[in-house]
């Protein structure tokens, strides 16, 4: 069996590509989940898997500790194989804010998830439109680029003048 792996970037002191098994490591929780799914009603599913605060904290956000507050400014894009992304705040899922439970599931109603890859959970969401299965990366970004470049003033000058 292949294992599906998953790719930790942007602005980070370790990126990484991680499997499932890789990440038994961190500290395993467990939750029911009921969401409303806009293609097939609610679902109802139990999750386990590490908290992705845990996974990214340990990566080294490249956090300044010369500003104050600056992972307020950190976002996190996280993408699956199906080419759905999500974008959530560090204020979401850091203890100190919002403490959001977000999890990186690694099985589902008790199945594995190796070959699938890690599901992204957000068990305080009531629409699971946020919920990414078979995640192929997680991008942490501090100046929002997200894999594209962002307009010069001077191409936004254009853009706004035509």
């Amino acid at each position: 069996m292949t294992l599906a792996q998953l790719a930790l970037t942007g602005d980070l002191v370790r990126p990484a590509r991680l499997t499932v098994p890789d990440l038994w490591v961190w500290p395993q929780f467990r939750v029911d989940v009921s969401f409303e799914c806009a293609t097939s009603g609610v679902q109802r599913h139990l999750f386990s898997g590490p908290r992705l605060y845990h996974v990214l904290t340990d990566a080294g956000p490249e956090f300044d500790p010369v500003r104050r507050k600056d992972r307020l400014r950190f976002l996190i894009s996280v993408t699956g194989t199906d080419g759905h992304r999500a974008v959530l705040s560090w204020a979401e899922i850091d203890p100190d804010f919002a403490d959001a439970p977000v999890l990186l599931a690694l099985t589902m109603d008790g199945a594995p998830l190796d070959a699938a890859g890690p599901q992204l959970v957000l068990p305080q969401d009531r629409c699971g439109a946020r919920h990414i299965s078979g995640i192929t990366g997680i991008q942490v970004d501090g100046g929002y680029h997200f894999g594209a470049a962002a307009p010069r003033s001077a191409d936004r000058a254009a853009l706004t003048a035509s």
